[in-house]
């Protein structure tokens, strides 16, 4: 049986308990007709809730009930219905609505333009996709045309998407098991970095060598034509990276002549608190994929900006996507970027995610269910344990937490099984961080009692 820990069950007795509780007519009539009307798949259909507005951090359901969301897939950096993004593409819809490929426009050049100057290094040449899976898909294939290579190395737990793809070179088994294979050959695995969770068995990053990171090494020697290593830079359940481990595997990549691709789709754009996650480990990647939030919460675009000199596909298909140069979602990912500069979004987020550290660790740091707080910028989260000498993971109680928090007005996703994954909008003011902090950790002490 599979254990799906990509997000919270929707099969589980506490879920079916939640449900029970919506005592709206509107709320439950609309859950029973999505149930009805969607192929059913674990962790979506059927659906936790029903959304009817959605602004700023708050999604509200038909009965009235209002949620700060603290999960929002991801795309919420500058919070739902951003008023600049809705006047950019009613503005867009009004000059130019679409255009078919084989042809360009300013505003998907523009784009493009501002993307490769806001990357770091050479990263200069830009693909658009409709979802981050298929911008995962892209960046193999320029991988696998640079080096006349078709290997891959990634971690087990990852994810980059539910493509026949992306899934074989993610490591989460609710993507990859039973009806998924068979997947595509030469996608090496090893284990992820965890520190908390070493795989190795060591306890911690300043007795382990980085393992994790010689593991990925030994694999590259040792297959020795491997095209790329394709990771998250931090894991967005979260997990952040020991020091050292990037420098590592890019001076591995390089020995190996193998590519560095950073999946940044959940983590790019500021959510750590700088514009690109791998930016705080001091290496930059041949391939970043972006995704989620570059549509500004509204529509979907996805983006590969690779080096300058893995522009080397001009004789094959790479991504020939209907609304690849969308001006309608250009517009959006344009001024979204122009938001998340001209609001001081990258700052505030390291600022904001040191606050919400240090408010988790000063007020449930020592509740013996609490087995981790970590994180970085807006992206953190607490790892609920049984006990904290076997760190067995309590999922039944991160269950028991997580809705809690949906009775007190607050929504976010459990990741790995027990982890209250939370990840709020860059936007967000201090006193609506707090008062969730507030009940994450209030729902935390009842679970204690």
């Amino acid at each position: 049986m599979i254990t799906h820990t990509e997000g919270e069950s929707n099969t589980s007795e506490a879920r079916r308990a939640w449900a029970a509780r919506h005592p709206d007519p509107a709320t439950r009539g609309l859950l029973a007709r999505d149930a009805g009307a969607f192929l059913h798949q674990s962790l979506s259909s059927p659906c936790v809730s029903t959304i009817a507005r959605a602004e700023g951090i708050w999604i509200e359901d038909t009965a009235g009930r209002r949620y700060m969301d603290f999960h929002g897939n991801s795309v919420h950096h500058i919070g739902y219905g951003h008023p600049r993004v809705v006047a950019a593409i009613k503005d867009q819809l009004d000059a130019l609505s679409f255009s078919p490929r084989r042809f360009t426009n300013e505003v998907s050049v523009e784009l493009a333009e501002t993307l490769g100057a806001l990357a770091p290094g050479d990263l200069s040449k830009v693909l658009f996709t409709t979802g981050g899976s298929d911008a995962n898909e892209v960046a193999l294939r320029i991988a696998r045309a640079a080096t006349g290579r078709f290997k891959t190395v990634s971690f087990w737990d990852a994810f980059h998407g539910a493509g026949f793809g992306a899934a074989s070179v993610g490591g989460e088994a609710t993507f990859r098991s039973h009806i998924a294979g068979p997947l595509l050959p030469g996608a090496e695995h090893v284990a992820p970095f965890n520190c908390y969770r070493c795989a190795y068995g060591h306890a911690g990053p300043e007795a382990c060598g980085l393992a994790c990171a010689k593991m990925v090494e030994f694999v590259l020697e040792r297959e020795g034509d491997v095209a790329a290593v394709i990771a998250e830079p931090m894991r967005a359940v979260p997990v952040v990276p020991p020091p050292g481990f990037w420098k590592a595997v890019r001076t591995a990549c390089d020995r190996a002549g193998a590519l560095l691709i950073m999946d940044e789709i959940p983590t790019g754009l500021g959510k750590t608190g700088r514009m690109f996650a791998f930016e705080h480990d001091g290496v930059v990647p041949d391939i970043v994929t972006l995704g989620k939030a570059l549509g500004g919460g509204i529509l979907p675009i996805a983006a590969v900006v690779a080096r300058a000199d893995l522009d080397v596909c001009g004789d094959f298909a790479i991504g020939h996507y209907t609304h690849e140069k969308n001006p309608v979602t250009a517009r959006a990912a344009l001024e979204t970027l122009a938001v998340i500069r001209d609001e001081g979004l990258v700052a505030r987020a390291a600022e904001l995610g040191a606050h919400a550290l240090a408010r988790l660790r000063e007020a449930v740091g020592d509740d013996p269910r609490v087995g981790d707080i970590r994180g970085r910028g807006l992206m953190f989260g607490v790892e609920i344990v049984a006990d904290r000498e076997s760190r067995a993971p309590a999922r039944e109680a991160a269950e028991r937490i997580y809705y809690r928090c949906l009775e007190a007005g607050l929504s976010f996703k459990i990741s790995a099984g027990c982890v209250l994954t939370l990840s709020p909008p860059l936007t967000i003011a201090q006193a609506d961080l707090d008062r969730a902090l507030g009940i994450v950790a209030d729902a935390i002490r009842a679970e204690a009692r």
